[in-house]
């Protein structure tokens, strides 16, 4: 398997090093760039095609929601596949749901706290990287708050996450293709925040056996990550 490409834009020195040496010295990463501040970090990203860019929320000359809506603004107009294929994983030490929900509007993937693990930090990388949403379990309360507060109605503005109500043939595929128990026990710890691992650890089950039943999860809720599956789970009323 090839490595994950990782860009770092990241304006404290000390944190963006130790982040690149930790990353580095871990089988399966390879940080192919970094940046201190979000222009040259933006630079950095439109002429490299890591995988995933880790971009720290409070940079100095444009904040990492900024740089996030430019770059993903630049991924829409580029002509090449590679261009669109990086996704934006947030490092903060903020967790207000503004903010939090301004960096998923603008087009970020994951959100992780800056006290993180490393471990923690690898599989938010690795779930990233497969094109899945990885959410800070501190972060994901917000998420799943502002799924429970929003109506079918709703017209948010770009500081937020329009979170839509279940389509009817969302409904029928469920009904067609109901969840195993096991199923809905992986959601339930999916919409607690657990990473894979996590879940493993606490069903006493491989994690690739877990990495399946995400999948099944997914295809029958017609989603396109673990977010927005836990979105919907709620709205069904799947989870509590």
């Amino acid at each position: 398997m090839e490595d994950i490409r990782i860009a770092i834009i990241e304006d404290h020195d000390l944190t963006r090093v130790g982040m690149r040496t930790a990353l580095q010295q871990r089988e399966g990463f390879q940080v192919i760039g970094e940046a201190a501040n979000a222009t040259d970090g933006l630079k950095l990203l439109e002429t490299t095609t890591p995988n995933v860019a880790i971009v720290d929320i409070g940079l100095p000359d444009m904040d990492g929601v900024e740089l996030t809506r430019r770059f993903r603004k630049f991924q829409a107009e580029a002509d090449d596949p590679a261009k669109t294929a990086t996704k934006v994983l947030i490092l903060t030490l903020q967790d207000s749901e503004e903010v939090v929900m301004a960096a998923f509007a603008a087009g970020a993937d994951s959100y992780c706290m800056k006290d993180v693990s490393l471990d923690s930090l690898a599989e938010a990388l690795r779930v990233t990287s497969e094109g899945n949403s990885w959410i800070d379990p501190a972060i994901a309360k917000i998420v799943l708050q502002q799924a429970r507060q929003s109506t079918p109605s709703d017209h948010v503005e770009a500081d937020t996450v329009t979170i839509s109500a279940a389509e009817p043939e969302y409904s029928q595929m469920l009904e067609a293709y109901p969840l195993t128990e096991r199923e809905l026990e992986v959601l339930q710890l999916i919409v607690d925040g657990h990473s894979n691992a996590a879940i493993a650890e606490k069903l006493y089950i491989t994690v690739g056996t877990v990495k399946t039943h995400v999948r099944n999860i997914l295809n029958k809720l017609c989603a396109d990550d673990r977010t927005q599956a836990a979105v919907r789970a709620l709205r069904a009323g799947l989870v509590g």
